[in-house]
């Protein structure tokens, strides 16, 4: 298996619907293939963080820019419309 029928495989593996036969060639990729390995270990943190729900606080220098940047997007949308 190659890296990019690893990759369009990847929602049947971490769903668990993939075909056993498939499934096997998958795992003996990712032993061999960090960077798979790196992509899918991802994946799985990210589901697991997902489903535990617990809230994340940002850092506050962070969430001030993330608000100042959501802000100045929603003025440029909008803008009142001036008419000549």
């Amino acid at each position: 298996m190659k890296c990019e029928e690893l990759l369009s495989r990847l929602n049947e593996y971490v769903d668990g619907t993939i075909d056993p036969a498939i499934c096997d060639a998958f795992k003996e990729h990712l032993a061999g293939c960090d960077p798979c390995q790196v992509v899918v270990d991802n994946i799985r943190k990210t589901i697991t963080l997902y489903k535990e729900g617990q809230p994340y606080e940002l850092p506050v220098a962070f969430r001030e820019r993330l608000h100042e940047a959501l802000r100045q997007r929603w003025k440029e949308k909008h803008r009142p419309v001036t008419h000549p």
